[in-house]
Formats: C-alpha cells, structure tokens, sequence
C-alpha cells in the first residue's frame, strides 16, 4: 500500500513539472511575437545599436520590420545654389555645396596599409605673391596718347607711401588681351540694338589678334548668357554677338560681377595679361542681386579695367550715364556718352587705341601685408609738365 501511494506521489510530481515547463516555453513564445513599445522603438532609433560580438540571426529569425541601424535616405536632388553675393565669395566657397563627411567616413591610408591622420595625408605649400600689377595710361594736356615713356618717367605711391622697389616696366601692347564685351540686351534698347550689334563686331575684328588675344561676348536682361566663350577666333565672336536678342528687364550688376568672377578671374594664362569688359547699356539696373558698388569691388579684385558705352541718347544728364561714369573710373577705364547712334563706333575705335596705348607697372609696397584691405595706388608721371595718368584707384590685399 505504501509503494503504490509513493508511485502515485511521483507521477503527480512528474505531471504538474512537465505542465509547468511547457507554459513557459509557450509564454516566451507569446511574449516574442508582441510588438516592441513606441517608445522602445523610438529609443533604438535615436541610439545606435551595440556592436555584436556573436553572429547576428539569419534574416528568417528577424520578427521587427524596423531597422534602426541603417542610415536615413539621402535625397540624390542637387542643392541650387543661391544668388551670388560679395558676402558669399562663391569661387571660393564651391565645396560647401557638398553633402557633410559622416565621421564614419574611413580615414586615408598609405600605400603600406597603414591610417594617416588628417593633417598628415597632405602637405599644403603656400606662397603670397607681395607684388602689385597695375595698367595705365598717360596723355598730355590735349588728351593725346604718350607711347613713349620710361621707367624713370614714373613714381609709385602705394598707400600713401612711395613703393621702393619697381620690379618691372613696359608697354602694354606686348601683353595678350582678355577682354569681354557685355551688351545689354534688355528692351529698354530695342530700338537701336542692330546698329550696337555692328558696331561691336567691327570691335571685335580689330582688336582681337589670332593666336594672341581673347575675347568672351556675353549678353544680358535679367540674368548673363554667354553667347561665345573665351577665343581667338573673330568669326565665332561676331557669331556670338549677332545671336543676341533683345527681350526682358536689366541686370547689369549682376552680370559685370558674373564676367569678372566666373569668366576673367577663371581664365587660364601662362604669364601676364590685360584684362579689359567693354560694357554697352543705358546704366539702368532695374533686376540686379548685386549693388553698384559690390560689382565695381569685384572688377578690381579681379584686376579688370572696365570700359563703358551709354546707349542712351537723350542728350541729357541721365542717371544711367552717371552709373557708368562711376563704374569706369573706379576700375580705371573710361566712360563714353555718345550723342548719336553712329558716335557709338567712335567709342568702339576710342577704345581700341587705348588697349595699344597702355603701360603695366610691376612693384613692391613699402609695408605689403597680407591682411585684406583695400590700398590706394597713385601713379606719378615725372619729367615732363602737363601728363595725366588714369589708372584704377587701389586694389585689395590678398588673405593669407
């Protein structure tokens, strides 16, 4: 009787174990298929998750459709760029429009395998040019062109201090021409636009000297439009220049500032040369991004001479005339105010004579320092009474 209750004991034991380890099995089961908590969700995908050190489970296993430890998509949409301003130098700042590096982005290695750090994996030499480049020309008391002068015939005076040391003087009809001609093509000119177009092109087949000198023909109403790029080729500009078609408001501004930045400072050029923008338009600006003055600053950090042409005439003091008197002498050109539409010619030819009448000066200032500013430049004619030298008034500093 005693065996059979001991027997009868250890079965019920054994039924109520074997119960009890098959609720448990079933119970992790049901807790596995439960969704994860919003908030434990949201945790995971905020933190980055731990790295395994034991294989991960074949995706068969995987019960979550999150990830959160793949990376958010990136959009493949460029970034426009936004209007350029003096502020925003953009030929200097192009790789801002790049997406940022992760810091996960892996570091670069030599060739033996082994990780450079970043300020080891390249050697950046740099060497500030102290030297001032500046174009001019001189005339006598009846505004007629000397060719003729030499080095002791001037004196230069950077910053109000005389530059003791002229690194070199000569005439500027043996430098290659860069030059770029900006014609107006917005519909305040309409009317006299075929006559302009002419004109320019008879510019053009005179100036430029094949294999020698360059010349770029941009047109311009609410934004510039390169009708012929950079060449030597006089056909190809005079191609350029009858494409244009007048239609739309007047940014001028914004495409003096776009042919000194984009196109002259961008140029390629194995040794000096003269940079020259004939600009052709009434001086009315009514579309611009840019002001007056941050062009006119542009043109002389790019070291361009800014020749103008007025297509307006009414014979009175127009504003216009007065915008483009202020840009010429501020970049140390010239500015023309023809009275009638054939004089526009006349100034083309005016033009022309004072690129072959120029003289480049090369100096060292007295106190050069590469801190940015703005400089005055004075150029002295000296031995002979009654000389007048225009030239453009300073340039800025370079930045280290």
């Amino acid at each position: 009787m005693k065996s059979r209750t001991a027997i009868l004991f250890i079965g019920v034991l054994a039924f109520g174990s074997f119960g009890l380890f098959v609720g448990a099995q079933a119970q992790d089961a049901g807790q596995a298929e439960l969704p994860s908590a919003p908030s434990a969700s949201q945790q995971q995908s905020q933190a980055p998750a731990p790295r395994q050190t034991s294989p991960s489970p074949p995706p068969s296993e995987t019960s979550s459709p999150q990830t959160p430890s793949q990376p958010a998509p990136v959009s493949s949409d460029p970034v426009k760029p936004d209007v350029a301003t003096p502020a925003e130098q953009p030929a200097e700042d192009t790789g801002k429009s790049q997406p940022p590096k992760t810091g996960n982005a892996p570091k670069p290695t030599s060739p033996e395998g082994t990780i450079l750090e970043d300020d080891e994996s390249l050697t950046t030499i740099r060497h500030t040019v102290n030297e001032v480049n500046v174009v001019f020309t001189v005339t006598d008391r009846h505004g007629r062109y000397v060719k003729d002068l030499k080095r002791e015939n001037f004196k230069v005076i950077d910053d109000s201090k005389p530059a003791p040391d002229i690194r070199s003087f000569h005439a500027e009809t043996n430098l290659p021409l860069e030059v770029g001609l900006l014609v107006d093509a917005s519909n305040s000119v309409r009317d006299r636009f075929k006559f302009e177009q002419q004109a320019a092109v008879e510019f053009l087949n005179q100036t430029v000297r094949p294999k020698y000198d360059e010349a770029f023909v941009v047109g311009f109403d609410v934004t510039p439009e390169v009708t012929q790029d950079f060449t030597d080729n006089t056909e190809l500009l005079s191609v350029g220049v009858r494409s244009l078609r007048p239609g739309g408001g007047t940014a001028m501004y914004d495409a003096l500032y776009f042919a000194c930045r984009d196109k002259l400072m961008k140029a390629q050029h194995n040794g000096p040369v003269r940079r020259a923008i004939i600009l052709l338009s009434d001086g009315d600006d009514n579309q611009s991004h840019v002001t007056r003055e941050e062009a006119i600053e542009m043109a002389q950090r790019a070291d361009v001479i800014v020749y103008t042409i007025s297509t307006n005439l009414s014979g009175a003091g127009h504003h216009g005339d007065k915008v483009l008197e202020r840009i010429a002498d501020a970049t140390g050109g010239r500015a023309y105010v023809p009275f009638q539409i054939t004089e526009v010619a006349n100034a083309f030819a005016a033009i022309q004579e004072e690129l072959r009448s120029q003289y480049a000066i090369s100096y060292k200032p007295a106190d050069f320092a590469t801190d940015g500013r703005y400089r005055s430049v004075e150029i002295l004619a000296q031995g002979q009474k009654g000389l007048r030298v225009r030239s453009r008034h300073g340039y800025f500093a370079p930045t280290q």
